[in-house]
């Protein structure tokens, strides 16, 4: 090592980082001449260079997700770095580790206002779980070290700043020197276990519970077999968080998937009865989903001590990692015999998944049904498949339809960013994964956001692929439907065609120019054929899905405020008045007759625990 610049990229490689997520610039110019040598001589970083710094944040947290290792990406000073930060939010409100590393102006300019220098550890620090300034070669190692280990123990993001000129001083190896810490590339272990006291009474808890829900969060992930095993003895309901659905395999009869608005009838349903409660490496936020105060006993185990007991008043929380505490809880387990709990959840599930199916069935006049879209999509899936989705009505059509089966993946950003992260994520799933097939669900407002030149990123990267194929299906309304749907329902105000219209590209088009396959679907029976090609593409595919923007984002049971407030906004001139009240009331008809349908046991599998009855 002959500079600091080569030093740090030496160490995060010590760290296990093999591929970083950057954009160059000035302020990290010697730096990235540092990574170029490093290139060269075949001792480097992969260099990922999407088409915007936002991306490269967003891409380091979801790779992060998907591998369960530290995310890194890289950005010029204060422009570049501010461009880091909704990137730096998602990894802060979605517990990811990432490390960034941003450039700054030289020594002598900080404080003096001079072009592009700003105090970025102001700037930085409400983001970071640790941000620090290297002043100083000797420096350099302590800070590299902390940034990773504080990123990977407090499940946040950390920034390391490095201003231009200390880029490119002399760095010699440590000796002992006041002041000067020689630290080192380990990283610590989190798999952290709660005191067996705790643990015994944690299981006292759940053997004393008739009706055992388990709400399963993306902290749960690598826990799968620990979560059943534990499921299976207390013969409790799952539901999974929606980014926990890769967690719990869709086909477990017992695991009603979400719960909430983009939830299950069957999970309302568990919430509303149990007894029971255990949160699992899950932080939910919408508490008005939960039991009532007082009705369960509940337990929350997570590595965030922070957020324990913050959603719902927990008689134990357990610090400590999921797979480990429940590997330690399993054996003090009691196996029910009574099995009616679980019965019921699965008996339910199967009336829901019916539901879900009629609704994907139905015809609207004024585009393609989403739900058809993805409920064809879901069918299709391939072994160890990915998925992602944006926040807009993706992510309901995603919760109600997808079923992950045990190696699948799917993921979103679930707290912040996410109507901007459905591209930056299946980009950097496929750099993480690239022989699986990655699915990326995206509404066109968000593909217009940072979808579309994520395109020019794939075709730059295609080659480096093993496995090349890579779908996007766009749903195509011109609206920002997510949006209109809560002004009418959250705030019972009629849609504001001004600030919710989206321009109409060819995204199909836009792909073909490319040199990508396009494919147009403006009607239901095109959906399936044009999944059959996209899946039998083996390069890039783009499905341009026109689609229905009056479909509704229907929650399991529709609130007195809901329906209330949805009215208000119809009668108030909604542009959408007579589209929204006809496909509304399709769907609720529809809901309603798979309900009675279900009740009579009409039509069900029996493979599935009912009985047909043809009469």
């Amino acid at each position: 090592m002959t500079n600091v610049s080569e030093f740090v990229i030496h160490r995060i490689r010590e760290w296990g980082v093999s591929r970083v997520f950057g954009f160059p610039g000035d302020g990290i110019g010697e730096f990235d001449g540092a990574l170029g040598k490093a290139e060269r001589e075949g001792e480097g970083l992969e260099y990922v260079r999407p088409t915007h710094e936002e991306i490269c944040s967003l891409m380091a947290t979801a790779h992060a997700k998907f591998t369960g290792e530290v995310g890194v990406c890289v950005a010029t000073s204060s422009p570049g770095a501010f461009h880091l930060l909704n990137g730096l939010y998602d990894a802060k409100m979605d517990n990811q580790p990432v490390v960034a590393f941003v450039g700054q102006q030289g020594l002598a300019s900080l404080g003096t206002f001079t072009q592009q220098e700003n105090n970025l550890e102001r700037s930085l620090a409400d983001v970071a779980v640790y941000v620090q300034t290297i002043v100083s070669p000797e420096q350099a190692q302590a800070v590299v070290d902390t940034a990773f280990r504080t990123a990977r123990v407090r499940l946040g993001p950390a920034v390391v700043i490095l201003p231009h000129d200390v880029q490119g001083m002399e760095f010699k190896a440590l000796a002992p020197a006041n002041w000067v810490s020689r630290s080192s590339a380990v990283a610590p272990s989190i798999s952290i276990v709660p005191p067996e006291s705790d643990i015994v009474k944690a299981a006292g808890i759940i053997n004393a519970g008739a009706k055992v829900t388990f709400l399963v969060g993306h902290g749960s992930n690598g826990a799968t077999d620990e979560v059943l095993e534990a499921a299976r003895l207390a013969g409790a309901g799952i539901i999974t968080a929606l980014r926990a659905k890769q967690v719990v395999p869709s086909d477990v009869p017992y695991h009603s998937q979400q719960l909430g608005l983009l939830g299950s009838l069957p999970s309302l349903h568990q919430m509303k009865d149990c007894d029971t409660l255990v949160f699992l490496g899950t932080n939910y936020p919408y508490s008005q989903f939960l039991p009532a105060s007082g009705q369960a006993r509940a337990i929350q185990v997570d590595l965030k001590p922070e957020q324990m007991g913050l959603r719902y008043p927990t008689e134990l929380n357990l610090w400590g990692d999921v797979k480990a505490t429940l590997k330690a809880l399993i054996p003090h387990l009691e196996a029910k015999t009574d099995l009616t709990w679980q019965e019921t959840v699965a008996e339910e599930m199967v009336e829901w998944e019916n539901e879900v199916e009629a609704q994907a069935m139905l015809h609207y006049k004024d585009g393609v049904n989403p739900r058809r879209v993805y409920h064809e999509l879901n069918k299709r899936l391939p072994p160890r498949a990915i998925v992602t989705c944006d926040a807009g009505s993706t992510a309901d059509w995603y919760g109600h339809h997808i079923r992950l089966q045990r190696g699948m993946m799917g993921d979103l950003s679930g707290r912040l960013a996410s109507m901007l992260a459905a591209m930056p994520y299946a980009v950097a799933a496929k750099f993480a994964f690239s022989d699986r097939s990655v699915i990326c669900t995206i509404g066109d407002g968000a593909f217009q956001m940072l979808g579309m030149n994520e395109l020019i990123t794939i075709k730059k990267y295609l080659k480096e692929w093993d496995n090349p194929q890579f779908i996007i299906m766009v749903l195509h309304n011109n609206d920002l439907t997510q949006v209109s749907w809560e002004m009418r329902t959250e705030d019972a105000n009629p849609v504001w065609e001004t600030s919710q219209e989206v321009e109409s590209i060819d995204y199909a088009g836009w792909a073909e120019l490319l040199g990508f396959t396009g494919i147009r679907v403006k009607s239901d029976d095109e959906v399936a054929a044009a999944w059959d090609t996209a899946f039998a593409t083996p390069g890039i595919t783009l499905i341009d899905a026109y689609t229905s923007k009056n479909v509704p984002p229907l929650p399991p049971h529709i609130t007195l405020e809901f329906a209330k407030n949805t009215g208000e906004a119809l009668l108030k001139g909604d542009p959408s008045e007579l589209g929204v009240i006809r496909d509304s009331a399709e769907a609720l008809m529809s809901e309603g007759i798979e309900r009675v349908k279900g009740k009579l046991h009409i039509g069900q599998d029996k493979d599935k625990g009912k009985d047909k009855d043809k009469s």
